[in-house]
């Protein structure tokens, strides 16, 4: 399936990003905000919870932090109103961007991202001007050294995966929404650790970058809008070398 490579390609790179600039505490206690006014405040009977919960114990949140933000999702304190919102546009190069973003107030987010866009050589367009390119997946990418591929071809198969794709030194996982929460279930049953993990936006084709200059003003533009408190993911539907991407981070 088109897309697997720039998957791990590009959390490897937000790895690097986010070890230099430190991931924002207060965009995880949206997500959990969110998921406990949606869902209830218990982890063990709502997933999207106990997913941000996982993200925010990975990211060194405290316990109480991520108390006071389920406390505020489920009403017992006051909290803004945040809801959901995906927009859409292209970048450099031609490359879709699809922005998932967490906002109090859509009519500040909205002007907020067109000039981002624009200060980044690229242009913020209307809905589904760029969904059609992505189809939703959940994604687990694994260090390659940490199973053999016939072992976690068998279990994430069975558990509802639709592939697994060595790239590199690490494994990628895709499956269905819906077989998410069975093959997460698995890899833990089986004592696999995931690199990362996440329910997110896979191009169906992808836009081949061939130049570092190119591939910098790309992710110059992901670092532009993650800078922005209401964006929560960016999508791209980018794809380069491991020479050109190496390239292309030094330049960003």
């Amino acid at each position: 399936m088109s897309g697997h490579s720039h998957w791990s390609k590009i959390k490897r790179y937000k790895s690097a990003t986010d070890a230099k600039r430190g991931r924002a505490w207060s965009k995880l206690a949206r997500r959990i905000i969110v998921a406990a006014k949606h869902g209830g405040g218990n982890p063990d009977e709502n997933l999207t919870l106990r997913y941000a919960i996982d993200d925010a114990r990975a990211e060194n949140m405290p316990n109480d932090t991520i108390d006071k933000a389920i406390k505020k999702g489920t009403g017992e304190l006051g909290a803004a109103n945040f809801e959901t919102i995906v927009y859409e546009g292209y970048g450099p190069s031609g490359v879709a961007y699809m922005v998932e973003c967490l906002t109090d107030n859509r009519a500040r987010t909205a002007p907020e991202l067109r000039k981002i866009f624009e200060r980044g050589n690229g242009q913020l367009g209307a809905t589904n001007a760029v969904g059609w390119m992505f189809e939703q997946k959940g994604v687990f990418t694994i260090e390659a050294d940490k199973t053999t591929e016939d072992a976690l071809m068998e279990l994430a198969l069975d558990a509802g995966a639709d592939d697994v794709v060595l790239d590199g030194d690490m494994f990628e996982v895709t499956c269905p929404p819906a077989a998410y929460a069975a093959v997460k279930a698995r890899l833990a049953e089986h004592k696999i650790p995931t690199s990362s993990s996440q329910i997110g936006m896979l191009p169906k084709n992808t836009v081949a970058i061939d130049t570092a200059d190119k591939g910098a003003q790309i992710l110059r533009l992901i670092d532009l809008l993650e800078e922005n408190e209401d964006v929560q993911n960016v999508y791209t539907n980018y794809e380069m070398s491991d020479e050109v991407m190496e390239q292309a981070v030094n330049n960003a």
